[in-house]
């Protein structure tokens, strides 16, 4: 029986689970890729490109299709058997007060977990309906409320000491070995086989539980992981290996991205013509960041020859456009004006021409900028930054040509990352909508049950337009503000991330993957330098967020609800 008197609470649960899920994409996703925008191993454009595939993709295809919506055991729907619809009225509420917090952190750039934000809008309407003795305040297995504090420090932890054992086998056994780039051919299969395996464990531990990988058998998980371990080795040494060989050993300047697929055949390719002057080998992954003697000398040092010339705008010798075009004194903090997009228009504005303009800046603006260059904020206009100048200086350059062979692996990790993320995190905007569209249609209330394909769409399309429209503010957050990035320091903090994700989902720990971003690369900004490496007004800041983001949503959410149950009733006109 479908509940058309509440057909109001329906349709604004489908406008706040939209807003709950764009703000997943403008806030959440930031974790996954704001490393390999900041290490330049992938510019906005690709990163929003991979996004949207693997976090559209995670939410449509492998989105948990069994929906227990109230997953952490916060309160009971049972209680709520005799009115189903006071708790699809909650669930409003909850995507309310949700939607509402998330919006307001990511205008300020404040990195928050979404999970903990649809927590503590249901504790609101736990509280509102049941009381305080409907919640479960105690550890529960790591789903109460105790629980889920106490992964505001566990998680961070365990992510910082992974990403630190990372870091410093790749620092020590390739990094600052005498021929550093020899010693990462050496190890990169290695990596490669580590990596894959490691993140096929995401895949089947917790990116996919709908189609109950999770409940494969030892035997069938071990083969799994091994044998895509060893298939991605045996496609490392017929086609990566001899393309990176030539690329970077041999400073190939001619060769093309797209000619990996010759695999074999390029060890027997003829000798490499000389390379003229402002040829491109690997752009520089450290330009724009000083070391100290150059910060105190005003000076350049470093390796000159393999450095990457001021135009942004030339393309490395693997095809790809890693850099952003310089500032223009018409951009603002790399973003290019409604003005000055309008002054390039010629004739009437209805022209095909000029309707282009304007539909590439209102729907563009979010991708056609430099995140990186956006991150140097002065002390003066943004007190969180601090002075990154001073700060990164204390992070030790390495070889660009070894730092290349990381910038594979980390686009690896990242993207993987988020086809987990999507699986995973939409159910924080789609479970609350789920139990909406279910009480609504059936007036009835189940524990558990399936998620509609339209649902997961809409959630999966929603997470993609707030990561395209609003994406790039979380990401000029994170990266380098917090520690200078580079494509090996990005890889050991997305692997640790990952490592503890694995680790959290086996043993029910309640993380999120803001959590273990920012403890590994507070770890990896260790071991880069000193603590000095590491921006801890930033960090405090991040802290604040996860602190406040409980209470926040949990007292707009209930005291909307509160109002909303206790309100006076309008019985008619007074005889």
């Amino acid at each position: 029986m479908v509940l058309h008197q509440f057909d109001y609470v329906f349709a604004i649960g489908i406008i706040f689970a939209f807003l709950d899920a764009w703000n997943i994409g403008a806030n959440d996703v930031a974790n996954s890729f704001a490393t390999s925008v900041s290490s330049r191993s992938l510019t906005m454009m690709q990163a929003m490109m991979i996004a949207t595939v693997m976090e559209f993709g995670g939410a449509v295809l492998v989105g948990s299709r069994v929906s227990d919506t109230i997953r952490n055991g916060i309160i009971s729907t049972s209680k709520f058997k005799d009115q189903p619809a006071v708790l699809m009225l909650g669930m409003m509420c909850a995507l309310v007060g949700s939607s509402t917090w998330l919006t307001v952190a990511t205008k300020f750039g404040m990195p928050v977990s979404t999970t903990h934000s649809i927590v503590g809008a249901i504790i609101g309407v736990g509280i509102a309906t049941l009381g305080t003795d409907g919640i479960q305040w105690a550890y529960n297995d790591g789903k109460g409320v105790a629980g889920i504090v106490s992964a505001w420090f566990i998680a961070p932890a365990i992510a910082g000491g992974f990403a630190i054992v990372v870091f410093l086998i790749t620092k020590y056994g390739v990094l600052e070995r005498k021929r550093p780039l020899r010693a990462g051919f050496m190890m990169v299969p290695l990596y490669f086989a580590v990596t894959s395996g490691i993140l096929t464990m995401v895949i089947v531990f917790k990116g996919a539980p709908s189609l109950k990988l999770d409940k494969l058998s030892t035997g069938q998980v071990l083969g799994a992981i091994f044998g895509v371990a060893g298939g991605v080795v045996l496609l490392y040494g017929i086609f990566f290996l001899p393309f990176l060989y030539r690329k970077l050993q041999l400073e190939d300047w001619q060769l093309k991205w797209w000619e990996i697929i010759y695999g074999p055949l390029l060890w027997k390719r003829g000798p490499v013509p000389p390379r003229p002057e402002g040829a491109l080998v690997v752009q520089d992954y450290y330009k724009g960041h000083k070391t100290k003697e150059e910060l105190t000398t005003g000076g350049v040092t470093g390796d000159v020859e393999h450095a990457v010339p001021q135009d942004e705008k030339q393309n490395s010798e693997d095809g790809i456009k890693r850099g952003s075009s310089e500032v223009s004194p018409n951009d603002k903090a790399g973003e290019q004006s409604l003005e000055v997009h309008e002054q390039a228009a010629l004739g009437p504005w209805y022209t095909p021409r000029n309707l282009f303009l304007k539909a590439k800046y209102y729907f563009l603006r979010g991708v056609d900028r430099d995140v990186v260059s956006e991150q140097h904020d002065s002390p003066a206009t943004n007190f969180l930054t601090g002075d990154l100048d001073k700060m990164h200086a204390e992070v030790k350059h390495y070889d660009n040509k070894t730092e290349h062979l990381y910038s594979f692996l980390q686009v690896l990790t990242a993207a993987t990352a988020s086809f987990a993320h999507g699986s995973n995190d939409v159910s924080n905007a789609i479970g609350p909508l789920t139990t909406i569209y279910l009480v609504w249609d059936t007036n009835t209330i189940a524990k558990k049950a399936g998620v509609p394909i339209w649902i997961l769409v809409f959630g999966g399309a929603a997470i993609s337009i707030g990561l395209w429209t609003y994406g790039y503010n979380m990401m000029r957050q994170l990266g380098n503000r917090l520690t200078l990035h580079s494509p090996s320091r990005g890889f050991s903090m997305e692997l640790g991330a990952a490592i503890t994700v694995i680790l959290a989902s086996q043993l029910g720990l309640p993380i999120s993957t803001t959590q273990c971003i920012t403890g590994a690369t507070v770890g990896v900004g260790f071991c880069s330098g000193t603590w000095r490496a590491v921006n801890w007004r930033m960090i405090a800041w991040i802290y604040l967020g996860w602190f406040v983001t409980m209470p926040i949503a949990g007292i707009v959410s209930g005291c909307l609800m509160a109002i909303i149950i206790n309100a006076p009733q309008w019985s008619g006109m007074a005889a």
